[in-house]
């Protein structure tokens, strides 16, 4: 056990966890004074559980109803859950889980970083803050939230001591692509995943405000018999709302592509190219800010998030809609053979040994730096930084 803590404590001290960020932007009030329509979803119910006709294809969505907080706490009275690793994820699950009447205790590093936010956070050394492999060993539930390259690190020290255990993940990525990570699972426990669709700072938002983030969940493997159902129970008690039934493969594919692509790289790369034409046609960096980010994030996003692109189209005044339903398959064709390679990288296992390789190297922390300080740098978001200081909200009093 001494040497597995060893082992465990040098990895965590090379690997902090990389968070993967995503901005969930608060809707605002639609300019346009068209109502919303009133979507009529098929669906059947059964207490929490619902069959949802999703544009013809039927699916069953599981729903925090069915598991009410009496439920939650009886179900998993006889249970520790070892939360391992306090970045994004591990902060927002775990303080739900406690708010929640759990029995949740966190696994990080002693006197790191993690460390020292989980005690401002209210966990107790020797009480339910521990080190990697004390919080392991007192856990019937293993939640392994640390960041992909770290749980390549310490897989060697964390397996052996799991028999017996369920193993959880919120990510499919170390269990998928086990060739690269040499995450290979043990045979004879149960592996679940529970993938919140957003950061953990927003899995805690949403909490709090008495909301339910959607998430993903999967079975890797079910020894038990029972975990699926381990898998919808922790999904509710970490903070989920709606719980939509996928697989390790699929879950990992579509969450690394949807970050390359229109959630983050994608997205930062089309508002580059539209600010950079604007500049370089002679617009002021504010006019260009204001129409490549500003009125999307502030006005069009949000009611597109609320109602749907087509309510979008019919909201606009007739010059927009004409010109967005003209260029949109110039946009689709010009940028789908993209979004075919980028699956094709994900697929092939191109983009894991990618981050694996970076993330593992020992001055990856300043080379991410160098580089965020570059988008730092750039004109689109110093004028951004400057629009952003004339709202309201943000006007001194």
């Amino acid at each position: 056990m001494a040497a597995a803590s060893r082992t465990v404590s040098r990895a965590l001290r090379s690997l902090a966890p990389v968070v993967q960020k995503r901005t969930l932007v608060a809707a605002s009030a639609a300019r346009a004074t068209i109502v919303a329509p009133r979507v009529a979803v098929a669906q059947t119910q059964t207490r929490g559980i619902k069959t949802i006709d999703f544009a013809g294809t039927k699916e069953v969505v599981y729903e925090r109803s069915d598991w009410p907080l009496e439920k939650l706490q009886d179900y998993f009275k006889n249970d520790t859950l070892a939360l391992i690793g306090y970045g994004s994820q591990g902060h927002g699950q775990g303080l739900n889980l406690r708010d929640n009447g759990m029995n949740v205790i966190v696994g990080v590093r002693k006197n790191g970083a993690s460390w020292n936010e989980a005690i401002q956070d209210g966990w107790v050394p020797g009480k339910n803050l521990f080190e990697v492999d004390e919080a392991i060993s007192k856990g019937t539930i293993v939640m392994n939230l640390l960041s992909d390259a770290a749980q390549s690190e310490t897989w060697p020290a964390i397996k052996p001591q799991l028999k017996g255990k369920t193993l959880y993940f919120s990510h499919g990525f170390s269990p998928v692509f086990k060739e690269l990570t040499k995450v290979d699972i043990p045979a004879d426990i149960d592996v679940i995943l529970v993938a919140p669709k957003g950061s953990g700072r927003t899995v805690r938002s949403l909490f709090k405000a008495g909301k339910g983030i959607n998430s993903s969940i999967a079975v890797w493997q079910d020894v038990t018999g029972k975990a699926k159902e381990k898998a919808i129970a922790l999904g509710v008690a970490v903070g989920s709302g709606y719980l939509y039934e996928t697989t390790f493969q699929k879950e990992v594919y579509s969450d690394l592509m949807g970050e390359r692509g229109s959630l983050m790289g994608g997205i930062h790369g089309m508002f580059l190219a539209q600010y950079e034409v604007l500049r370089e046609r002679g617009h002021t960096p504010s006019e260009a800010f204001n129409e490549t980010v500003e009125e999307a994030t502030q006005s069009l996003y949000p009611l597109i998030g609320s109602y749907g692109m087509d309510w979008m189209y019919a909201a606009c005044s007739t010059t927009a809609r004409r010109g967005a339903l003209d260029w949109t398959n110039k946009f689709k064709d010009a940028i789908k053979p993209v979004m075919n390679d980028l699956y094709t990288s994900v697929e092939n296992g191109s983009e894991t040994q990618r981050s694996l390789d970076y993330n593992s190297a020992p001055d990856y922390r300043a080379k991410y730096e160098a580089e965020l300080e570059e988008v730092r740098n750039m004109e689109i978001w110093r004028a951004g930084k400057a629009v952003r200081s004339l709202r309201p909200e943000n006007q001194e009093k």
